[in-house]
């Protein structure tokens, strides 16, 4: 299981939630079953519904647009 808040730790470089979004693809990909949102993302661009779009790019992996 990966969660939301090992992930932003783990990769400081990342300073926006598109960024983020790229990550959670990665994440994705990598074999990870499941995402855990145990934190709100902290970036100046994100969105109100958040969580649709990180499960989303989560889902589909490097398809995400």
């Amino acid at each position: 299981m990966a969660k939301l808040s090992e992930l932003i730790i783990q990769y400081p470089e990342v300073d926006s939630f598109a960024a983020l979004e790229n990550l959670v693809a990665h994440a994705g990909e990598s074999g990870q079953m499941f995402l855990e949102f145990d934190v709100k993302p902290d970036y100046r661009d994100t969105p109100k519904k958040w969580e649709w779009k990180l499960e989303a790019a989560f889902t589909k992996g490097l398809q995400y647009e």
